[in-house]
């Protein structure tokens, strides 16, 4: 007598996670593109043709080498000052990514911490955080940060603080709506009944099973603040030259808006791809997330 063993195969999450994700085209485009950034700012210094804070004497607003006037040197001809212009862009990269990481990082781990103590002990402490946060929510994003950079002072490491700070009331709204609906469950009184700790029940038993639209929050943050930083840097209280940021390189070439206008295209279309490419993925970990959307 033969026995016949039959063995289910259940897909990995990985592999569901990207069945799910997969699905949106436009969040497999974004996905590409990101890594092309990311590819970009990781090896900048093997890819970029030239130093990008070097100028070149007498190479001053250099059209792009399709131009009639065009340099071969320069693919994307060079700035007021002489400096190659693809260099900049690409070491741009850098600062642009590190912003966004640094800010959603800030923005997700203080948030999510304050919205976890709202939404677990309720009472007064949910009360004075959430009206905190309301005032905050209460200014527009981009004033906010231009005052705590002015009290701050202007900079890099100064934009990133204000910008966090900006970002973190959705982090906390979000977490703490999360919390409330998961704290009355069955497997947390369960857990309560067992003996768990409040930490052990805030950290390791509610936390984990809200982290979905955290995520997703968080790729948003990551956008937000790439456009947060380059206005700052625009409105010159960000990174300050020469830094390759693209806010400061648009800020930089204002001025030649018209009688050079590849000075503030090639910026401003570096901006709009990253930001577009970022908030294409968060679509796609929200249909990947989110098991509302699985079922439909």
């Amino acid at each position: 007598m033969s026995v016949i063993t039959t063995k289910s195969t259940q897909p990995s999450g990985l592999s569901e996670f990207w069945y799910y994700f997969s699905r949106n085209k436009g969040a497999v485009i974004g996905l590409g593109i990101f890594l092309l950034v990311l590819f970009m700012a990781v090896f900048a210094p093997l890819i970029a043709p030239h130093d990008p804070n070097v100028p070149f004497d007498g190479m001053q607003r250099v059209p792009p080498v399709w131009s009639e006037k065009g340099n071969s040197m320069f693919l994307l001809g060079t700035d007021a000052v002489g400096r190659d212009m693809l260099s900049r862009l690409i070491y741009g990269t850098r600062f642009s990514l590190f912003i966004g990481l640094v800010v959603a990082s800030l923005s997700a781990v203080a948030g999510v911490l304050l919205g976890l103590v709202a939404g677990y002990f309720r009472g007064r402490v949910d009360t004075f955080i959430m009206r905190v946060m309301d005032i905050i929510l209460a200014f527009p994003s981009l004033l906010l940060a231009l005052v705590l950079v002015a009290v701050l002072g202007p900079g890099l490491l100064n934009a990133m603080i204000a910008i966090s700070i900006v970002n973190q009331p959705h982090f906390v709204r979000l977490t703490r709506a999360a919390v409330i609906s998961e704290r009355e469950k069955e497997y947390v009184v369960a857990s309560r009944v067992a003996g768990a700790g409040t930490f052990r029940l805030m950290f390791k038993t509610i936390l984990p099973n809200c982290l979905a639209p955290l995520i997703v929050q968080a790729t948003l943050a990551f956008s937000a603040a790439i456009l947060d930083a380059a206005a700052l840097g625009f409105l010159g209280m960000g990174a300050q030259p020469p830094t390759s940021e693209w806010g400061t390189m648009l800020a930089d070439a204002r001025e030649f808006f018209q009688s050079s206008p590849w000075l503030v295209t090639f910026p401003g279309l570096c901006i709009l791809i990253t930001v577009l490419a970022i908030n294409l993925m968060g679509d796609g970990l929200r249909d990947a997330l989110d098991p509302k959307l699985k079922r439909s």
